[in-house]
């Protein structure tokens, strides 16, 4: 074990221990029914009547086909934790919700509401919401990232970006910011208490895509997808759906950066979130053999995949190359799918670093001990911007994107 430099705090390296070792260890609530649908016909026919007779068969075959694929759709379901587990090329995946109290001048919770809580590593839920790794504010102060990318997409509330490389960002309510650390990166994401009259809640997905040994190293830089940008409608007065990487029903998502594996359509790398009107169906087309594809069900009391029921907060993984009919009972569903083709190379992580090797491993927490990755420009660790700014994005090279 490597031991970082006092640049680290402990909040940092708890925080990744957490993230990280919190895969939950229910069993496999799914067994596959073993039991092969038969079907017999007529043995012998008539010479004259082989005509006749080959409809019905095709028949039969084409309804057998159908069950079988039906009964083979899902191939394993899983129960969910705080930490999703994923699939390569996906690293892992959190869902984030918080209903955080009202603001003070600080935007952060009054101090009589932080008794009782562990500051510094808050996970375990009080009164609805968590502090996390903040102390004042909620969220993740300054910490390290190198091999991967940081997909977090925001259903509501505002999340405050700050990094070593100057770039700073305040986005919410629909935006997605991709972040690719690459060569190193040190990053804060926090979630600043705007609302001093009302409550504050947060909901919001984090999402680890892997990089590809050959962009494990390329230049650190972020991307904002906002709202606006990200294709979001009705399919047959059924479903709403938000692309937020990928292609789905023609609607296509903003291009990912050049270095990550979902900026090649060939990888058919998706980030979809779905949600199924009360009794309805929706089908989710098939896409291409050998991807990777799991279907999280995060809200909702009853939701079947072709057929078979998914227990409510579980992970179906399923076959990619089949359509899939989803329905929601009574109650609306809500999932989020993510797919990709694997990358299918080693993956060593440790803390916030995902490289190929230990060897690797070891040289960014040595690179990390004599860089910092660049410094932290910024006055404090926990940083946030002004209550007044909107969202908002400044990127490495100066330029800014302003949305109000």
């Amino acid at each position: 074990m490597w031991v970082l430099t006092k640049k680290i705090d402990v909040y940092t390296t708890n925080f990744y221990f957490v993230r990280l070792n919190a895969i939950s260890s229910a069993k496999n609530l799914f067994m596959e029914n073993k039991e092969n649908t038969r079907r017999s016909f007529l043995g012998k026919m008539m010479m004259g009547a082989g005509a006749m007779a080959t409809a019905p068969v095709l028949s039969g075959f084409t309804v057998a086909k159908k069950e079988e694929q039906m009964k083979n759709a899902i191939k394993k379901v899983r129960a969910l934790g705080f930490q999703w587990e994923t699939l390569d090329p996906f690293l892992f995946c959190v869902h984030h919700e918080d209903f955080f109290p009202k603001g003070n001048d600080e935007m952060g919770p009054d101090a009589n509401l932080l008794s009782g809580r562990n500051l510094g590593s808050d996970f375990h839920i009080k009164d609805g919401w968590r502090m996390y790794h903040g102390k004042k504010i909620p969220g993740f102060p300054g910490h390290p990232h190198r091999g991967f990318e940081t997909l977090t997409v925001v259903r509501r509330g505002m999340v405050d970006h700050a990094d070593s490389k100057g770039g700073a960002g305040r986005y919410g309510d629909g935006d997605l910011q991709w972040m690719t650390a690459g060569r190193g990166l040190m990053h804060s994401e926090m979630f600043p208490l705007l609302n001093k009259d009302k409550d504050n809640p947060l909901e919001l997905f984090q999402i680890w895509l892997n990089l590809p040994k050959s962009q494990k190293m390329t230049e650190p830089d972020y991307k904002m997808f906002w709202d606006e940008d990200i294709p979001k409608f009705d399919h047959e007065n059924s479903a709403y759906m938000e692309g937020m990487t990928g292609e789905l029903f023609g609607k296509k998502a903003p291009v990912p950066p050049k270095a990550s594996w979902a900026h090649n359509p060939e990888n058919y790398v998706g980030v979809y979130n779905i949600k199924i009107k009360p009794g309805k169906s929706f089908t989710l087309p098939a896409t291409a053999r050998g991807v990777n594809r799991t279907v999280y069900f995060y809200s909702g009391k009853s939701l079947t995949v072709e057929g078979q029921s998914i227990p409510e907060y579980h992970a179906a993984d399923v076959e990619p190359d089949i359509d899939l009919r989803l329905t929601a009972g009574n109650d609306e569903v809500k999932i989020l799918v993510l797919q990709g083709m694997p990358i299918a190379e080693p993956v060593v992580q440790h803390g916030p670093f995902v490289m190929n090797s230990r060897q690797e491993i070891q040289q960014a927490f040595e690179e990390y001990q004599q860089t910092q990755f660049g410094g932290w420009p910024w006055s404090r660790y926990d940083q946030v911007h002004d209550r007044s700014k909107g969202r908002f994005a400044r990127y490495v090279d100066g330029s800014e994107e302003v949305r109000g």
